[in-house]
């Protein structure tokens, strides 16, 4: 029994022998191929320089230590020159303060070469003693404050480009043409920062020309204009007005004279044209005023907006708004004026397409038109528009009103003595249309109003002096008119009177 149990002791000692060698040979092994762990005692090679201070020897934080003492001390010596062209900045180390983020700079530095065997371990370290190890910190771990000074220099320098531009000269025989373009110029942040840390750890005193690439412009403005296209054309009658209305037609129409309107773009005829006053070179002629024809400044103005209304709609620019007067304008069908006043009526257009739209707006002696131009149509697209009379609205005939201030006593004095100031005139519901056809065919209808001119009635005034004795009065040629009835035939007249189909 005991030689038993002195051969199984025996056999535990052996294995404890053998465990024992194993875990030395793995020790051994282990430092052999993958070397001593990095701790706070582990000092850096010699030869070891980093930000041009000799850190031989040194551990991580007498190292920490060494660097940032000669941060500051070297802080206010620094000087950088950067130049573009004729312009030059200078980075003065002083007006920053200093940070030293230095961790992972020193972790890399004191872990290089320490991985490996030990042969490969000693191979690099008696390289960097021979030859020495040289590491400069980016200027952006040292100084805190410099990259804003550096934005603002490189804010200065760069340049957008400018493309090239349409030029629209509406009153000339070629009335689109083009701008040079310019180039711009970007400047290379990363091959500066380059430069300035080259500059920083540098004993030479030199000028870091600030690096940047040429930006060129956006061309085929000329392909451009090549496909730039008469939209649409209309125009409006004004023969027969005087020529105070005829200078506030044209002056209004000349606001938009070589207008360009870029996509996206919103623009009011009443901020366009300005008020209508004397300083703006307005005069005094015929407006609607409350259901009458009356004297007011800048009569004429709705001709031209309205011209410029209908023009958009045949053109299909988006009208964001308009009004209709209170009586319809001759010059075009119902619900296809566009009555404009200063404060409470406007015309608003949009241009919804995908590029710029250009307005010609002229006034002959006769006529006021609007051309629009941009992007063609659709290909075999045509816009109409249409009037619908819903009905004639009647009027409710004559009203006699007394002349109780006198203001008339020019005309009339006596009772049964009359003057008519007004006739009465039927009112009218209708609807305006913008038709979409292709091809010839109509393949779409929108209804853009619904209007109501509401009929007026006459005005008759009567004198209010009695009669003196053995006086007489004339006949008198004012023929009272009754309240309207309408009938087929006065809707037949009120569709030839607006040249409705």
């Amino acid at each position: 029994m005991e030689n038993v149990k002195d051969r199984k002791r025996s056999s535990s000692v052996i294995w404890l022998i053998v465990v024992a060698f194993i875990a030395v040979g793995l020790l051994l092994f282990c430092q052999f191929y993958f070397g001593d762990s990095i701790s706070e005692k582990t000092t850096y090679y010699q030869n070891t320089h980093i930000n041009g201070v000799d850190v031989s020897g040194m551990t991580k934080q007498e190292a920490e230590a060494a660097l940032k003492k000669d941060l500051i001390e070297s802080k206010d010596e620094l000087v950088l020159k950067l130049r573009n062209g004729e312009n030059e900045w200078e980075i003065h180390g002083s007006d920053f303060e200093v940070i030293g983020n230095f961790e992972n700079s020193l972790d890399n530095v004191i872990a290089y070469g320490r991985e490996g065997n030990i042969f490969q371990k000693k191979k690099i370290e008696n390289k960097i003693k021979s030859e020495g190890l040289y590491v400069n910190i980016p200027y952006q771990n040292l100084y805190g404050g410099i990259d804003e000074k550096i934005d603002d220099i490189i804010e200065e320098v760069e340049k957008q480009p400018v493309a090239a531009s349409v030029v629209f000269n509406p009153d000339e025989e070629n009335m689109f043409s083009t701008t040079d373009g310019q180039s711009g110029i970007k400047v290379s942040r990363s091959a500066l920062e380059d430069a300035i840390n080259e500059a920083i750890y540098s004993d030479d005193d030199f000028v870091i020309n600030i690096p940047f690439e040429e930006v060129l412009p956006e061309q085929g403005l000329d392909m451009m204009i090549d496909s730039i296209e008469l939209r649409s054309r209309f125009s409006t009658d004004y023969s027969k007005s005087s020529q105070d209305r005829k200078s506030n037609i044209k002056l209004a129409l000349s606001k938009f004279n070589g207008m360009i309107v870029e996509p996206g773009q919103e623009v009011s005829f009443n901020k366009t044209t300005g008020a209508r006053t004397a300083e703006n070179g307005y005069k005094t002629a015929k407006i609607i005023f409350n259901g009458s024809y009356v004297s007011g400044m800048g009569g004429g103005v709705c001709q031209a907006s309205t011209t410029l209304f209908n023009a958009l709609l045949l053109a299909d620019i988006e009208v964001v708004e308009s009004h209709h007067h209170s009586l319809p304008a001759s010059y075009v069908p119902l619900s296809f004026d566009a009555m404009v006043s200063d404060g409470y009526a406007d015309l608003v257009f949009k241009n919804s397409l995908d590029s710029a739209v250009y307005i010609k707006a002229y006034g002959t002696d006769s006529e006021a038109v609007v051309e629009i131009y941009g992007q063609p149509l659709e290909e075999g697209v045509e816009m109409k528009t249409r009037c619908e009379l819903v009905k004639v609205l009647p009027h409710g005939g004559d009203k006699i009103v007394k002349d109780t201030a006198g203001e008339y006593e020019n005309k009339v004095l006596y009772q049964g003595e009359y003057y008519r100031l007004k006739y009465p005139q039927e009112g009218y519901e209708s609807k305006a249309f913008l038709m979409k056809y292709k091809d010839g065919a109509l393949v779409e209808e929108k209804e853009l109003r619904h209007d109501f001119y509401q009929p007026q009635n006459g005005v008759i005034i009567e004198g209010t002096a009695e009669l003196e004795e053995g006086m007489t009065l004339p006949a008198s040629n004012v023929k009272y008119i009754s309240p309207q009835k309408v009938s087929k035939q006065t809707t037949e007249n009120a569709k030839k009177k607006f040249n409705i189909i």
